[in-house]
């Protein structure tokens, strides 16, 4: 995908929790453009100190552009503390663990909801003029906290954007599914398996997922940053496969035993499939090629004058899931994995 990294040139951009996987794609694709700064946002010293010493041995002429920002969205007062200047924001901060979440479901919505509200309430104070929010599919039809919690995270963004011209702040979402080898995702831990000589676990072979790269995660984001408008969510038409497919890939690329996957079952509040468009959505949603753009109802609370006007014509667009989405194959799946740089420099370390 194509967007005018221009629009970034001189600029400043905050990631909030800069330091996950999101935050170092981020980097990698920015750094050596011409944009002014990145700060980098979050609560853990460790981390930031890592990716410290990580870019000023890989990209040392550039480095200096990234700034470290002590603080947590939970904390407002931190958060503005990392305001002053600031151009774009890119809203990563987030628990995204479901299992973490359906024990500790308040510790989600401090984070993803009021962590969130922060982050909006600061940036409109400070005058940011572009935000995007990461949200995810497990937010449309949730059923776990983690999900609960970033649907409503999605109320608090597309709510607060009706309480600001977007001439001043826009604030867009973004809606995506699993992305492969992020931290805490399924493939590195399958790889740890293999290369301890231990069968790959898996929870359900016939459970679908949306999956995606960390480009491609990126890539939506700047979509969303060029083409949306205030209070749109914006979501990639992205291709899934099943968990059982995507086991088997892994297996054939590093040499597992596809006839030794042990079945360990469904973990707390997992779903069978997800969601990236709901049928509710779909009445209002507008199909963009490769993307779907759910615009910001705009109505008011006084709904009394939509009873003599209105507009009863439904979109034809129907549910979006990972069951009825392009189902990838073995190997269409094994082309995918073997294509993300996290595949390669493993790989790289298997041959060694």
């Amino acid at each position: 995908m194509v967007i005018a990294m221009s629009l970034f040139a001189n600029k400043t951009l905050l990631i909030t929790g800069g330091t996950g996987s999101f935050g170092n794609a981020v980097l990698n694709r920015f750094l050596r453009t011409d944009i002014g700064e990145i700060r980098i946002f979050s609560r853990d010293e460790k981390k930031q100190d890592d990716m410290r010493h990580e870019f000023q041995a890989k990209m040392p002429e550039v480095a200096d552009k990234i700034k470290f920002y002590i603080g947590d969205v939970r904390d407002l007062a931190s958060v503005k503390n990392a305001m002053h200047g600031v151009d774009f924001i890119f809203h990563a901060a987030a628990l995204k663990q479901v299992p973490s979440c359906e024990f500790f479901p308040i510790e989600a919505v401090k984070t993803n909801v009021l962590g969130t509200e922060n982050v909006l309430t600061a940036a409109i104070e400070a005058g940011v003029k572009n935000i995007v929010c990461l949200s995810t599919d497990k937010a449309a039809y949730p059923v776990n906290a983690m999900g609960t919690s970033k649907a409503m995270m999605e109320k608090v963004i597309v709510a607060k954007s009706r309480t600001v011209s977007p001439d001043k702040t826009k604030i867009c979402c973004t809606r995506y599914g699993n992305v492969m080898c992020s931290r805490g995702s399924v493939i590195p831990l399958w790889i740890d398996q293999i290369r301890a000589g231990n069968p790959i676990t898996i929870t359900d072979g016939n459970m679908t997922r949306f999956i995606m790269s960390l480009d491609e995660a990126v890539d939506l984001v700047l979509f969303a940053f060029e083409h949306g408008q205030s209070g749109d969510i914006l979501v990639q038409k992205a291709p899934a496969c099943t968990i059982q497919t995507q086991a088997e890939a892994v297996c054939e690329l590093f040499g597992g035993d596809k006839e030794n996957i042990k079945v360990i079952g469904i973990r707390h509040g997992e779903k069978m499939y997800e969601t990236l468009l709901t049928n509710e959505e779909c009445a209002n949603a507008i199909d963009m090629g490769n993307f779907y753009r759910v615009p910001c109802d705009k109505r008011g609370l006084n709904y009394d004058k939509y009873f003599n006007q209105g507009d009863a014509d439904r979109n034809p667009l129907t549910e979006f899931n990972s069951n009825n989405t392009k189902l990838l194959t073995v190997e269409e799946t094994k082309a995918k994995i073997a294509s993300l740089a996290y595949i390669q420099d493993e790989l790289a370390k298997w041959e060694k």
